[in-house]
C-alpha cells in the first residue's frame, strides 16, 4: 500500500507547470493522475485543469478507473473541497485510501483542497473535461514557483508573455540573457552568457534587487533563455542571501521546484564562492556527489 501524504498548493502548481522542451508534461500519459473527489455538480462547475472526476459506486465507495493504470503513474494527487489533514474524515481521504492500494508512488492529498488552490491560482481552474494530446502539449506553461506568491523562475518566452505576467501578478523581472528584449515592469537586465567561463558572481547583486521587491510584497520573476542554468543560479543565490540557506539547502529547494534546473559547472563554483560571502565559510563541498545525487532523486 502506497503512503498517503499532504501536498502543498505550490507543489501541485509546479507539477502542473513542468515541461519537456516546449511541451507541457501533462501530455505524458503516465505523468500525473489528478483526481477531483468532490460531488459531481461541483466538478462540473469548475475544477483544477486536467483533473478527472473520481467515480463512486451506488454505496458511495470510490472506484478505480478502468482507463488508467494507477500503478504506472509518476504522481497521484487527490483533492476535495478543503481537506487539510490526512487524519480528517472526508472524500479526499476516502479516495486516497482506495488509490493507495493500487499506486506504487505516494498518494498525495492537496492541502486545503480546491478552495485554497483556486484562491491562489484561479487561472488554473477549468470547466473543460476532455483534452486531446495536442491540446495538452500546447497548454500554457507558467514559470515555476520558488517561493509561494513571491519568487518565480522561467524562460525568456514566459518573461515576454503578458498573460503569464498578469496571471501571476509579476511586479519585477530579472532578465539574465544576452539580450534586452523584455520591456515594461520594473526590470533588471544582467547580460551574461550561459558559459562555464561567464562571470555571474559579480552580477549576483540581482539577489539584492529581487530582495528589495520581495520585502515590499512584490512578485519577482527571474528568467534566462531556457530557464535552466542562469536563472536557477540566481534563484539559488537569492535563497542563500535572503533566507540564509546553505548552497546545498538552496540547491535542493530549487531542484524540488524544477527538477530540470541545471546551473553549469562554472556557476556552481561561483555559488560556492557566494556561500563564502553569505555564510562566512564554505559549508557545501561541491566535490561531493550531492548535486548529482539530488538530481537523480528528483527524476
Amino acid at each position: 500500500m502506497a503512503k498517503i501524504s499532504l501536498l502543498k498548493p505550490t507543489e501541485l502548481y509546479n507539477l502542473l507547470n513542468r515541461s519537456q522542451g516546449s511541451s507541457s508534461r501533462l501530455a505524458e500519459v503516465n505523468y500525473l493522475y489528478l483526481m477531483d473527489a468532490r460531488e459531481t455538480q461541483d466538478y462540473n462547475t469548475s475544477h483544477i485543469i486536467t483533473a478527472k472526476e473520481a467515480k463512486t459506486d451506488a454505496e458511495g465507495t470510490f472506484l478505480l478507473s478502468e482507463w488508467v493504470e494507477v500503478g504506472g503513474m509518476q504522481h497521484v494527487v487527490i483533492y476535495d473541497n478543503n481537506t487539510s489533514s490526512i487524519q480528517q474524515q472526508g472524500r479526499a481521504v476516502d479516495c486516497a485510501r482506495v488509490l493507495s492500494k493500487a499506486s506504487v508512488c505516494p498518494v498525495h492529498i492537496l492541502d486545503g483542497g480546491f478552495q485554497r488552490f483556486s484562491a491562489l491560482y484561479s487561472f488554473l481552474r477549468s470547466e473543460k473535461i476532455l483534452f486531446t494530446i495536442m491540446e495538452l502539449e500546447n497548454l500554457r506553461v507558467y514559470p515555476v514557483e520558488i517561493l509561494p506568491g513571491l519568487l518565480y523562475m522561467g524562460d525568456l518566452n514566459q518573461g515576454a508573455d503578458d498573460c503569464v505576467l498578469n496571471d501571476l501578478k509579476i511586479n519585477a523581472l530579472i532578465n539574465i540573457t544576452e539580450t534586452d528584449s523584455l520591456k515594461g515592469r520594473s526590470l533588471l537586465n544582467v547580460f551574461v552568457e550561459d558559459s562555464v567561463e561567464s562571470d555571474l558572481y559579480t552580477s549576483l547583486i540581482s539577489s539584492y534587487f529581487s530582495g528589495s521587491h520581495i520585502e515590499l510584497g512584490s512578485r519577482v520573476l527571474i528568467v534566462s533563455r531556457r530557464g535552466r542554468s542562469r536563472c536557477s543560479t540566481a534563484s539559488i543565490a537569492f535563497l542563500m542571501r535572503h533566507l540564509s540557506y546553505t548552497l546545498e539547502e538552496a540547491w535542493r529547494h530549487t531542484l524540488k521546484c524544477k527538477p530540470l534546473m541545471r546551473p553549469n559547472t562554472g556557476f556552481i563554483h561561483q555559488l560556492s564562492e557566494w556561500e563564502m560571502h553569505t555564510k562566512g565559510e564554505k559549508l557545501t563541498d561541491i566535490s561531493e556527489p550531492f548535486l548529482f545525487n539530488a538530481m537523480k532523486e528528483m527524476k
